[in-house]
């Protein structure tokens, strides 16, 4: 974190910086809820005012009942939002891919095309978006592809048929918060754990799948409600794509395996895994198991980063 990190000078510095690159024409912000790209959002209503919409990709590859919780937090903000509901096509694009680096690619390619499409239908010419340091550390660094990260590995977002502004791209995640607070947003946002862009996708091992996605998307639901009073950095869920024996109702099943992973860190580069009391594990164990049938295993996730990544994928 900076040290005599001045948040009101760095808020009026990018509702300046926006102001002067859009000059008159208009932007677009893609808006997952997220703390990111929720500051962005409200960073460009505050420089453009009419000349500023944002849009909700709904990629079937969210959590629960999230275009309904982004759009009620945005109008809060007077921020004029729109839902682009394309789920079928990101699946049809993933369809059969299974290595890590290439759904990352794939993802963000379609992602960024719906955005090009959408973009020209609002005769806009900026994307605005929540790319922050760490971002781009970890793709530039080859650790992992971040979907939002273009210009710093040579791709032209121009070829998308838009210009980017990165407001957040000097920032890690914890002054990001620090922004968001400043600017008013509601703690559930600007406390908000980070959640992937190209969402429960790198959470399946293996082929994507609506099923497998909606398996995933139950276990997250319980693993976040259960364990997000421990404060996390990031709690989530992961579906493996090995199977394993279990009894239930009495008979035998070959089903799914569940990993719980939770973990500590302050910017995502360095992180340890969240030390959660036994009875707590066991009690998510049993709501995973009896909330969805296909699950025989439960299992929890020690390894701190490095060696791994967050992220399984």
């Amino acid at each position: 974190m900076k040290k005599n990190f001045d948040k009101q000078k760095f808020i009026k510095s990018r509702i300046d910086e926006i102001k002067k690159v859009v000059t008159g024409q208009k932007a677009v912000a893609a808006c997952s809820g997220g703390v990111d790209s929720t500051v962005c959002a409200v960073l460009a209503q505050r420089a453009l005012g009419k000349q500023f919409s944002a849009v909700f990709i709904d990629d079937g590859l969210m959590r629960e009942n999230e275009p309904e919780k982004v759009i009620s937090l945005l109008k809060k903000f007077a921020i004029k939002t729109k839902i682009v509901r394309v789920q079928q096509r990101f699946f049809q694009a993933l369809k059969k891919i299974t290595d890590p680096e290439e759904k990352r690619r794939v993802f963000r390619e379609v992602f960024y095309k719906v955005l090009g499409e959408t973009i020209k239908k609002q005769e806009a010419q900026f994307l605005i978006q929540g790319t922050i340091k760490a971002d781009v550390v970890e793709t530039v660094g080859r650790i992992k592809t971040q979907h939002n990260v273009l210009g710093q590995i040579g791709i032209n977002p121009q070829k998308y048929g838009f210009q980017v502004i990165e407001p957040l791209k000097t920032l890690y995640k914890p002054e990001v918060r620090q922004i968001a607070k400043a600017l008013g947003l509601p703690k559930e946002v600007y406390q908000r754990m980070p959640f992937p862009g190209p969402g429960l996708a790198i959470r399946v091992i293996g082929e994507v799948t609506p099923e497998k996605i909606k398996i995933v998307r139950r276990a997250t639901a319980i693993v976040e409600r259960e364990l997000n009073k421990f404060f996390p950095f990031q709690v989530f869920a992961v579906l493996l794509s090995d199977k394993a024996t279990g009894v239930k109702k009495g008979k035998r099943i070959f089903g799914d395996i569940i990993v719980i992973r939770s973990v500590d860190s302050s910017d995502a580069i360095k992180a340890r895994a969240t030390k959660i009391p036994w009875k707590v594990l066991e009690k998510v164990q049993e709501k995973i198991t009896a909330e969805i049938p296909s699950v025989a295993r439960v299992l929890y996730e020690l390894t701190p980063k490095p060696p791994a990544t967050i992220e399984y994928i």
